[in-house]
């Protein structure tokens, strides 16, 4: 009896330890970062030590696109996996995640993972009591009310909307770039952290607010691993959006350029800076090898609005593109490129390079295939795909074209071809792989694959406005 005791007991051992736990899931966003602002594509003079370490030791897409062209379009294709005009979010400070959607905080709730959100959340108004930033507090945007809480996180530290990169409760000088006039250098800035309903934060929220917030991700983490729990943690950092301000320490390291220079190069090292302390604590942690860390931004560069308008030459923000056409707020791909690394030590080989295109609606679908979790049963559409075959080299051609609409504007990527419009301009056709900069126009060369894309467009985008009708 004891010897049959001994094997049983040696089968569940061996039984269980086939049985792989659940990933950690850390999805980082930056703010306005273009594609070119990494020192891993080439930048001159920028350094991102920690971002470049995730690219030797995982995946970098080639082709990464945020969903939107501007901020809470993107995210919340990163919350629910659709394209954020299914849910009315048309672009900053319009409309607010629904309750009817389905978010990754309650995706991986199902599964037993402990949630939470940190930094920027600009999906709707945190507060209904205390003017807050663009909307919050003001009785006609209380129906945007729809903090972290009610969409499935246990643990929130977040703004309404931006906030200074650094000192981030307090109105900088209006050299930093948009900032309201009204506003007077010193005094607050108005907008807060909030923790939940009714609780501002108002202890340590000073220096650089991309430490700020990895202040509140590190204890979440470390109390989901003392408790055994899988965990889910958004971080969008405010950086490098306007305003844009560092400390002298990240400003040496630019010593010899221009004052604007280094205060927007040193706002970027400060956030790899945060990244680098992220991966340093899932290795203390004993956690590293199954931790899925995605990073990307939510938009190409912005240009501040005096440049935009010719009153300063170039203004504080410097980020580039590489070249690509278009910034921030247009559908060109310096507008939606953007950069894109995915770590899993346990699962992606390092130095995996992704170049089929991909967007920010993948993470949701991609999320759902690993925990086994069906999203048929939710009976809506979903617009982006799991990402998984690409990292594993099963594929390198997409399946599934990428699809953007925004003010009118719209664009449809299917591999080296992008189809793209809006009201005031003719369609249009490029070849991504021979012509990244879409200057040639070849509709007319290929008029069967223009055809062929603008009925796929056509049918996605009623699918759209179907989804605003329901």
């Amino acid at each position: 009896m004891k010897s049959i005791c001994s094997w049983l007991l040696i089968i569940i051992i061996f039984g269980c330890s086939q049985i792989e736990a659940p990933p950690n899931i850390i999805l980082i966003m930056a703010d306005d970062q273009g594609w070119g602002d990494v020192s891993y594509n080439g930048h001159p003079h920028l350094k991102t030590p920690n971002l470049d370490s995730m690219v030797k030791n995982g995946a970098v897409f080639t082709r990464f696109y945020s969903a939107g062209s501007v901020c809470s379009p993107t995210r919340a294709s990163v919350m629910t996996g659709r394209h954020p005009e299914r849910m009315g979010i048309c672009g900053a400070n319009c409309g607010h995640i629904q309750t009817e959607e389905i978010t990754l905080a309650e995706l991986v709730k199902q599964k037993g993972y402990r949630t939470g959100h940190f930094g920027k959340w600009h999906l709707g108004t945190l507060t209904k009591d205390v003017l807050d930033a663009n909307r919050g507090g003001r009785k006609q945007n209380n129906i945007h009310y729809a903090p972290p809480k009610n969409h499935g996180f246990d643990v929130s530290f977040v703004t309404e909307s931006k906030v200074p990169t650094w000192d981030p409760m307090v109105t900088p000088p209006k050299s930093s770039g948009d900032v309201n006039g009204s506003l007077i250098e010193g005094e607050p800035f108005g907008t807060y952290y909030w923790s939940g309903p009714g609780m501002r934060v108002i202890e340590n929220l000073e220096g650089d607010d991309s430490r700020i917030i990895m202040d509140r991700v590190i204890p979440f983490i470390e109390k989901s691993v003392s408790d055994r729990l899988p965990f889910l943690s958004i971080i969008w950092f405010h950086a490098p959006h306007l305003p844009v301000l560092t400390g002298e320490k990240y400003k040496s390291l630019y010593s010899g350029l221009s004052e604007d220079e280094q205060e927007y190069y040193g706002v970027i090292t400060a956030l790899d800076e945060q990244v680098g302390r992220l991966r340093n604590k899932l290795k203390s942690l004993n956690v590293y090898d199954n931790t899925l860390v995605f990073y990307t931004s939510d938009n190409g560069p912005e240009t501040q609005k005096e440049v935009r308008e010719g009153k300063i030459p170039f203004g504080r923000t410097r980020g580039v593109t590489n070249g690509l056409r278009g910034r921030k707020r247009s559908l060109h791909e310096g507008g939606i490129r953007v950069p894109g690394i995915v770590e899993w030590p346990r699962k992606i080989k390092s130095g995996t390079v992704i170049d089929a295109p991909c967007f920010t609606s993948d993470y949701f679908p991609t999320i759902a295939k690993i925990l086994d979790i069906e999203l048929d049963k939710y009976k809506r559409p979903f617009d982006g795909q799991d990402l998984q075959p690409y990292w594993s080299k099963q594929k390198d051609i997409r399946d599934k074209p990428l699809a953007f609409y925004f003010k009118k504007n719209y664009a449809l990527i299917d591999n080296e071809f992008k189809f793209m419009g809006g009201e005031n301009e003719k369609s249009r056709l490029y070849n991504l792989a021979t012509d990244p900069s879409e200057q040639v126009d070849i509709s007319i060369q290929y008029p069967k694959k223009f055809k062929s894309l603008s009925k796929i467009y056509q049918k996605w985008y009623n699918s759209v406005q179907k989804s605003n009708l329901e």
